[in-house]
Order: structure tokens, then sequence, then C-alpha cells
């Protein structure tokens, strides 16, 4: 009898079981809107946040900005791709603010999946579509 080793995931596959499994531990008691994302960084290591709604409302932060914060903790300085995960059948694109978050490491190339708590692609836009003519690190 042949022995096969299982096939590893996709990175793709890692990135959006990531954005899914940590929109469970969002805080969001106040919108009941959990998010969950997670970022690929430029050496393919994977990093995830969920939002955290803070009493004092303007003082949360989204999911992207924490995976994002999480990748410049451990080093990482460039996104090769991004998974946002909403929970509804609507796709969940990233905030204005976020999408600035995401241009500070990322190309305009750089792919962003809006996917649904099952992982289902939603939505898939590049940073380019989402953010035309963006403001980046090489306009300074």
């Amino acid at each position: 009898m042949q022995h096969h080793d299982p096939v590893a995931p996709h990175p793709g596959q890692r990135l959006t079981e990531a954005a899914v499994t940590v929109r469970g531990n969002a805080h969001a008691p106040y919108s009941g809107f959990a998010v969950g994302a997670a970022v690929e960084d430029g050496d393919g290591r994977i990093f995830a946040g969920c939002n955290v709604e803070n009493a004092a409302y303007p003082e949360g932060t989204c999911a992207e900005a924490g995976a994002i914060a999480a990748m410049v903790a451990a080093g990482g300085r460039s996104l090769r791709r991004v998974v946002v995960c909403g929970g509804g059948p609507q796709p969940c694109f990233p905030c204005g603010g976020c999408r600035q978050k995401i241009r500070e490491f990322a190309a305009a190339s750089v792919e962003i999946d809006m996917v649904d708590p099952q992982g289902k692609i939603l939505a898939r836009r590049t940073l380019g579509e989402l953010l035309p003519d963006g403001f980046g690190p090489e306009n300074l």
C-alpha cells in the first residue's frame, strides 16, 4: 500500500482560514459586527487581526489594522495579500482608513479578498481599485 503525504494547504487557503478563524475572537459588543482579517507578508508569513470595539466608540480598531500591526511587530514590512472576513452575504470592504494602512505596505497590484464566514470569496479587488491614486511612501 502506498502512503501519500497530505498536501499542504495553498497559502491563499491558509490566509482565508486565518481570517475566518480570527473573526470569532472579535470584540464587537456594541455593533455586533465581527470582522477578521489576515495578511501575508513578503516572506509568506500570515498574521491575523480582529476588530476591537471600545465603549468610547472612536477608540475601536479595525481587523485590518490589527493584522498589519502584528506583521510589523514581527518585522514584516510588505504585504503580499489580504483577506477580510465579514459576517454576512455582502462583502466587507476595508474602510478608507484601512485602505490607507494597507497602502503603506502594499503595491497597487496587491489583491484583497472579501470572504464570508465560510471562506467563500464574495469580492476580489486590487488595492489600486480600492484606493485609486493612493498616497504612499514614494510620494514623500
